[in-house]
């Protein structure tokens, strides 16, 4: 029978290269304890995100607005270049009409050949890939809007107010016009309408008479 050494008590066997800590057994985390890392515990932590989560909204929202801004300034831009170029271009082709009326006039009066035949054809292409359009027709019906009336009379073979001589043809740009054409103008006779709706009615009640009435029975 071995006898105990007073004041000293067994160990359990470390295993070699094993450190006397790794022997102890590990205290067991505490119930409730935060995990690392988890910010919810700290109400700091937690109200600086939520500042930071603010101001990132309202930075978001200022680029956002900005961008818009721009998109805007550049469609006024872009439309206002637009604008200042037609402008441009409907005064310089406003100076050349003159120059378009003599040519149309020496065509009509077979004077319009040689070298100022080439010319005058290169000009009014020139005109017409600048968007320059003429319009203007004996025949159409006539429109205060696009038309300017220098003479005016009377004529028994139309139902309305119509063109029956263009005096100067009219030109526009797209849909902007820059001259009226200047044509001449004709209207109904007076009274006929009254005539011929007289006319119309007496044609049914003449055929009736014709055909013998309605059979007897």
């Amino acid at each position: 029978m071995t006898e105990e050494t007073p004041g000293f008590e067994e160990k359990p066997d470390v295993p070699s290269g094993a450190t006397p800590d790794d022997a102890e057994p590990k205290a067991a985390p505490e119930e409730g304890a935060a995990p690392a890392g988890d910010v919810s515990a700290d109400p700091g932590l937690v109200a600086q995100l939520d500042q930071v989560r603010t101001a990132l909204g309202e930075r978001t929202a200022d680029l956002q607005r900005l961008q818009a801004e721009y998109q805007n300034y550049r469609r006024r831009v872009d439309r206002d270049r637009a604008a200042v170029k037609e402008i441009a271009i409907a005064n310089l082709l406003t100076e050349l009409l003159p120059v378009l009326d003599d040519i149309g006039r020496a065509r009509e009066h077979g004077e319009l050949v040689g070298g100022f035949k080439s010319v005058a054809e290169s000009l009014e292409t020139v005109a017409a890939k600048m968007g320059l359009q003429q319009f203007g027709k004996e025949g159409e019906p006539f429109d205060p809007t696009i038309h300017e009336a220098l003479m005016h009379s009377y004529a028994p073979d139309v139902t309305e107010t119509t063109c029956v001589a263009i005096l100067q043809p009219g030109y526009r740009i797209g849909e902007r016009t820059i001259r009226p054409a200047r044509v001449a103008v004709a209207e109904p006779q007076p009274g006929a309408q009254a005539v011929k709706a007289e006319d119309a009615e007496e044609a049914p009640a003449a055929d009736d008479k014709e055909s013998g009435g309605p059979d007897e029975g």
